[in-house]
C-alpha cells in the first residue's frame, strides 16, 4: 500500500530542504527523500559566507542542519531513502524507494549535480591517494603537504583559499588566463599567496601509490610540464543529476529546462535547485527556487 502525500520532494539540499520548509509551513503532507547526506554539498563547505543575513560567515553543515530541523519543525518528514523509479498515473506520481511507494499529485526533482571529473590518466587510478573532489573532507591530510587546485570558477576559488589554511604551498590551474569566480573571491583567494597557472590543462595525475605530480600542458605555446605535488583537488564544473528524469527537455549543457514557477512539461512535475537550467547556480538560488516551486504547488492544490 502506497503512502500518500500532496508533495514529495527528491533532494535534500538547499533547494529540497526549502522548497519542504514552504510547502508544510503551507499546508501541504510533504515527504522529502534523499539518496545521500542530508545537507548535499553545502555540508562540505567551511565558511559559508554570502548568504544574505548569515554573518558572520557560517559552517556548512551546521548552516543545513538548521534548514533540515526547520523543515520538520514546520511538519516535514525527511527519509534517507534511494529513488529507484518515477511512474505517473492519471494525476498522481508514484515513486518507489527501497522497497516503499509513496504517491503524491506534486512531485519536485531537487537532485542537484556532481562533481565532473577530468577523465585524464592516473585520476581514477588515485582517487584517495592524493585525488580529491572534496577540500574540506581530505584537505587535513595533506597539511603543509604540496597542493594542486584545478579550475576557476567560485568552488575551486573558495576550496583552494581553505586549502591555503592547512599548507602554504597550494597552486591553482586553470584554462584560461582569468578566472570566473567573483572578483571578491579571486582577490580573496590571491591575497592569501595561492599561486595561479594560467592557460593551462592537466594531461595527466603521475604516481603509483599516491599522487606525486601532475603533467600540465599550456594551451598557447602547448609546452609539457611536470608540477610536483601530493594532492589534486579538482572542481571543473558539475554534472546535473537527471537519471530519474531522462524523459524531460534538457538545455546544451544538460540541465532540466522549467519556466518561471519551476514547472516542467509534465503537469505536476517541478526542478529546483542545481539541476535546473539557469544562469547562476549558489544556495541562495536553489533556495529561491525552492519556495517557488512550494508557493506554485499550494497555490495548485488549494484551486482544487
Amino acid at each position: 500500500m502506497a503512502e500518500k502525500y500532496d508533495y514529495i520532494i527528491i533532494g535534500a539540499g538547499p533547494a529540497g530542504l526549502a522548497s519542504a520548509q514552504y510547502a508544510a509551513r503551507g499546508g501541504l503532507k510533504t515527504l522529502v527523500l534523499e539518496s545521500g547526506l542530508v545537507g548535499g554539498q553545502v555540508t562540505q563547505i567551511t565558511e559559508l559566507e554570502n548568504y544574505p543575513g548569515v554573518y558572520p560567515a557560517a559552517n556548512g553543515y551546521d548552516f543545513m542542519e538548521t534548514m533540515h530541523n526547520q523543515a520538520e519543525e514546520f511538519g516535514a518528514e525527511v527519509k534517507v531513502a534511494i529513488v529507484s523509479s518515477i511512474d505517473k498515473s492519471g494525476d498522481t506520481f508514484r515513486v518507489t524507494a527501497e522497497k516503499n511507494v509513496y504517491e503524491s499529485p506534486y512531485l519536485c526533482i531537487a537532485t542537484g549535480a556532481v562533481h565532473s571529473k577530468l577523465n585524464v590518466p592516473g585520476e581514477s587510478e588515485l582517487i584517495g591517494k592524493g585525488v580529491s573532489y572534496c577540500a574540506t573532507c581530505d584537505g587535513p591530510f595533506f597539511a603543509d603537504k604540496r597542493i594542486v587546485v584545478i579550475g576557476g570558477g567560485d568552488s575551486a576559488c573558495s576550496e583552494a583559499i581553505y586549502l591555503s589554511t592547512i599548507s602554504s604551498n597550494v597552486k591553482i590551474v586553470h584554462r584560461r588566463d582569468k578566472f570566473r569566480a567573483q572578483k571578491a573571491v579571486v582577490d580573496k583567494m590571491l591575497s592569501k599567496g595561492i599561486e595561479p597557472v594560467y592557460n593551462s590543462v592537466v594531461k595527466s595525475i603521475n604516481g603509483t601509490s599516491k599522487v606525486e605530480s601532475v603533467t600540465l600542458k599550456n594551451v598557447i605555446t602547448e609546452e609539457e610540464t611536470e608540477l610536483i605535488c601530493d594532492g589534486v583537488f579538482i572542481f571543473t564544473g558539475m554534472v546535473p543529476q537527471t537519471d530519474l528524469v531522462e524523459m524531460l527537455p534538457k538545455d546544451d549543457s544538460g540541465y532540466l529546462l522549467t519556466d518561471e514557477e519551476m514547472q516542467t512539461a509534465i503537469p505536476g512535475l517541478f526542478v529546483i535547485g542545481d539541476v535546473r537550467s539557469k544562469s547562476f547556480r549558489q544556495v541562495v538560488t536553489a533556495v529561491s527556487d525552492g519556495a517557488v516551486a512550494a508557493h506554485k504547488v499550494v497555490e495548485l492544490k488549494n484551486e482544487k
